[in-house]
């Protein structure tokens, strides 16, 4: 059973968090979860992490002693990221997530595997260049003119696309075939949509309001047929 919040929560991961992508995403939330070893790195910014959720493999002992005992809770089971063992346990408007991409590559294309499983979920995965979510069924975001704009799919989906410099009605993506990176925005709105759940949408972390925005007024229970 998922903690159920009305405001927004922090997750941090035990990658690499840099002190601008922290105080970035702390001031937009009051709540602060930690996946296993993330909850070192929360201390070291000078937060006691409302829960710590994982296989505790990684927290420290010195973390653990910090922490109070009824905020730790251990899932033991290996057929999951710690990612996903903390998403499974919050509900939330928001979720930011650091400290979950940067350090190894694998850690990286994990929790993008995640973002796709948890579709319903509104995760922002925050890092020290970009900010990526899963792409709903369909979202309108208001960007500036000529900022990146990727989307990576990690399954067969066919993606529509307005306000970009390459747009189309329809566009079948694959991740062996078709994918759709370095793509630019040409107007003010954008307008994706997509068929199946998959594809990620990929942003320079300048555009994490607008992207917040966004996710906040998509319809992330749509289905994807």
């Amino acid at each position: 059973m998922p903690l159920i919040y009305k405001d927004s929560v922090v997750l941090v991961g035990g990658a690499p968090v840099t002190g601008a992508v922290f105080d970035l995403v702390r001031k937009r939330a009051d709540i602060f979860f930690a996946a296993d070893g993330g909850a070192d790195a929360l201390l070291q910014f000078g937060v006691i992490p409302d829960a710590v959720i994982g296989d505790l493999d990684s927290l420290s002992e010195a973390g653990r002693g910090a922490i109070p005992a009824e905020r730790i809770i251990e899932v033991s089971e290996q057929d999951s990221t710690d990612f996903e063992k903390a998403l499974r346990g919050i509900k939330a408007p928001l979720v930011y997530a650091v400290g979950f991409t940067g350090a190894r590559l694998d850690h990286g294309l994990a929790a993008l595997h995640v973002l796709s499983r948890f579709s319903d979920r509104p995760v922002l995965l925050v890092g020290e260049e970009d900010v990526t979510v899963h792409l709903p069924a369909r979202i309108v975001l208001d960007l500036d003119p000529g900022l990146r704009l990727s989307l990576f799919p990690l399954d067969a989906v066919t993606v529509g696309m307005s306000g970009l410099r390459w747009s189309f009605e329809a566009l079948a993506l694959h991740p062996l075939h078709k994918i759709g990176t370095s793509n630019e925005v040409s107007a003010p709105q954008v307008v994706l949509t997509s068929d199946a759940p998959g594809v990620m949408l990929i942003v320079p972390r300048a555009a994490l309001g607008a992207v917040e925005d966004a996710l906040l007024r998509a319809d992330l229970h749509s289905p994807q047929t």
